[in-house]
């Protein structure tokens, strides 16, 4: 198994000599972590001594203590470092000037999903727009995409639906590191930001995480593995219902249902192809907080049996076209606000499209219909990737 070196170990094996005499900054959590399991923080701190003047946290927490959407966090301080914490998921998601103050230049690590509706794209694009704006250098130190970057799905995120779970027009597995994605949004909302990327070492498109070598280290509490990542671009789906996404289970994403489920019915209305890659287990299982918290539900456990070949995406659409069919009216729509979009509607914000919703209102095909899109996309991103 090859092992990857991520943008992290290349900054500490060659690259840190080029922040030296810079006062930095660090935006991080606690999937921030080097091959050897030392935090972007202890790394900066041996390296560069004096020179880490304030750290950032994405959603979640510095430390990815925070659970579930909106739920924001207080500004601390890391006493050990002797340095601010700055909280981007409070009042303000994005650096505000008197911290940028304290810094030339803002160090960005962290370990991204591949999905579209993940916070950290559009907090890192957030901290590119300031740092454009008051002349401040970012570094973006890449980490693998843990679906590869070779396989996309989905359609392309539509302009009228941007949101902090979308902020640019992507598809739902993107396909793309963080540093790549970096690249692209400097240039098509044209920044002119002062960007760094320290990019990963022995890394391949092909790759999936368990390819890499490396240790998975919670990204949010409710990644737990990375089969989770695996199954988030399809699974994502349920946060727009009030069909449990597996919150409060130990398994999250990868276990859904509700108390009304028809488990073989559903089944039975599921193509194979689109469970091809997958194994469906039948479960129930009794949430021990957010939706449906202390009721038993029926539902099912997504087994992965070929990485290659799952498309999440079309599965679990395939499964929400099902229940739809089947379940009314004690299936839901979940109402706003979600992530901070108070009127739209949370299902529409995470397909991205809402003739999507429509369509499968209706019991109308999707199949196919971005495959021209998905082509288009592939050509147009290769400029901005890095392996």
């Amino acid at each position: 198994m090859a092992v990857v070196s991520t943008g992290l170990d290349v900054l500490k094996d060659e690259a840190w000599r080029d922040l030296k005499g810079l006062r930095l900054g660090l935006l991080s959590n606690q999937a921030s972590l080097s091959r050897q399991l030392q935090s972007t923080q202890a790394v900066l701190s041996k390296l560069l001594p004096g020179q880490l003047k304030a750290l950032f946290g994405p959603q979640h927490g510095y430390g990815g203590e925070d659970q579930d959407n909106m739920v924001e966090t207080d500004h601390s301080f890391y006493a050990h470092a002797n340095v601010p914490v700055f909280s981007l998921y409070s009042e303000f998601r994005e650096p505000l000037p008197h911290m940028l103050d304290l810094i030339d230049a803002l160090i960005i690590d962290l370990q991204d999903t591949g999905t579209r509706v993940y916070t950290f794209a559009s907090t890192m694009l957030a901290c590119l727009r300031v740092a454009s704006r008051y002349g401040k250098r970012v570094v973006i130190l890449d980490r693998p995409n843990p679906l590869g970057g070779e396989i996309v799905e989905g359609n392309l995120l539509k302009p009228e639906l941007y949101s902090f779970v979308g902020c640019y027009a992507l598809p739902m597995r993107h396909g793309l590191t963080m540093g790549e994605m970096a690249r692209l949004f400097n240039h098509v909302f044209s920044l002119g930001c002062d960007l760094h990327v320290v990019p990963m070492r022995g890394w391949r498109r092909t790759m999936i995480w368990r390819e890499t070598g490396l240790r998975w280290v919670m990204p949010s509490p409710n990644m737990p593995v990375p089969e989770t990542a695996q199954v988030y671009p399809g699974q994502v789906l349920w946060e727009g219902t009030n069909v449990s996404e597996g919150r409060g289970t130990c398994r999250p994403f990868e276990i859904f249902g509700a108390p009304f489920l028809d488990l073989h019915s559903i089944i039975k209305g599921v193509g194979d192809k689109e469970q091809r890659g997958f194994a469906l287990q039948q479960v129930s299982f009794r949430p021990t907080f957010h939706k449906w918290q202390g009721k038993i539900c029926k539902g099912f456990m997504l087994h992965i049996t070929s990485p290659k070949k799952c498309r999440p995406y079309s599965l679990s659409l395939a499964l929400l076209r099902e229940i739809l069919y089947r379940h009314r009216p004690d299936f839901t729509w979940k109402n706003p606000p979600y992530e901070y979009e108070y009127q739209r509607l949370p299902i529409d914000l995470i397909l991205g499209d809402s003739t999507l919703r429509q369509r499968l209102e209706d019991g109308i095909s999707i199949e196919g219909i971005w495959d021209d899109e998905l082509k288009s996309y592939k050509e147009w991103r290769a400029p901005y990737l890095l392996y």
